[in-house]
């Protein structure tokens, strides 16, 4: 029988932790949301209730359920709060050395039965298993971003992850109204493995001057039928995200497809970083926000 989690801990209460608690919340489960201070825990739960608020004014929640919805969300600010926790999922930055201290910090407060989950985009679920007392009560759980919109997750089992350690997050998964696509652990899994090349390959093109920002991602939203064009993707993600990523998969797989492009590089060292700095492939001070062009060039002389 699959263990049952009702109670459900968050690390990180950045757009990630906060998407996760979200939709735990909305789902009936109760939530500790932890972050490094009160402040940042607090600015969580704002986001979370006005991306709700949103909701209603779009008729996908009601009121009722939005109101209900926050009470099951209640502050962690010591790893103490998880100790009642079926699962805590560790939604941290994507950063291995970062990533062990948590966990370091977690084991020793949970009950024996807790299970553990792991939001990484990249790192192997086996070698952060490792760090803990529990690795067969170790998965992990990729969600999309933004959590609450994007329907997929993707569980990895690393080597010593329990069958039933994984029927209990495959129906967790369910409850929260996802649909879940099993990855083998390798690095970046399924969906930035296939991904990231892309996205590099529609900078390279960009730099080598093949199109415009406007014209590639025009080319991918209608030619392809994708929702968001690669750059504007790139920008949504955060480019030095999308640079770390990369490095890290040429790092592991030793592959040219893998290799950030210089462009990208450059936009990263000038503080261009997307969506998140206002500025990267398209300037977001703008409504709507209009390609970066003139910037672009510059970085790619």
């Amino acid at each position: 029988m699959a263990h049952s989690i009702r109670r459900v801990g968050v690390i990180g209460a950045g757009q990630m932790g906060s998407g996760i608690a979200h939709v735990c919340a909305l789902a009936g489960l109760e939530v500790r949301l932890n972050d490094v201070n009160a402040d940042r825990i607090n600015s969580g739960i704002a986001t979370i209730n006005g991306n709700m608020a949103r909701q209603v004014s779009r008729k996908r929640i009601s009121e009722d359920e939005r109101q209900a919805a926050l009470k099951r969300i209640s502050p962690a600010e010591t790893m103490e709060g998880f100790s009642d926790c079926d699962l805590v999922i560790e939604a941290a930055a994507e950063k291995e050395e970062l990533k062990r201290k948590i966990f370091a910090a977690l084991c020793p407060v949970l009950k024996p039965g807790a299970i553990i989950g792991s939001n990484t985009s990249s790192i192997s679920i086996t070698r952060l298993a490792a760090a803990t007392d529990r690795p067969e009560k170790f998965i992990g759980i990729h969600f999309m971003n933004p959590v609450p919109v994007m329907e997929l997750v993707e569980v990895i089992r690393g080597i010593a992850t329990e069958d039933k350690t994984f029927e209990a997050v495959r129906e967790f998964t369910q409850k929260l109204g996802k649909k879940i696509a099993v990855s083998e652990d390798f690095p970046a899994f399924i969906v930035n493995r296939i991904l990231l090349p892309m996205i590099n390959e529609a900078v390279y093109t960009l730099y080598e001057g093949v199109g415009s920002v406007e014209a590639i991602d025009t080319a991918m939203r209608l030619g392809a039928h994708h929702p968001m064009g690669p750059l504007a993707l790139a920008d949504f993600i955060g480019l030095d995200i999308v640079f770390h990523m990369s490095s890290l998969l040429l790092e592991e797989y030793r592959e040219p497809r893998f290799t950030p492009p210089p462009l990208l590089r450059r936009m990263v060292l000038a503080g261009y970083l997307g969506r998140k700095s206002g500025l990267g492939f398209y300037d977001y001070k703008q409504t709507p926000p209009a390609a970066h062009d003139a910037v672009v060039q510059r970085a790619a002389r």
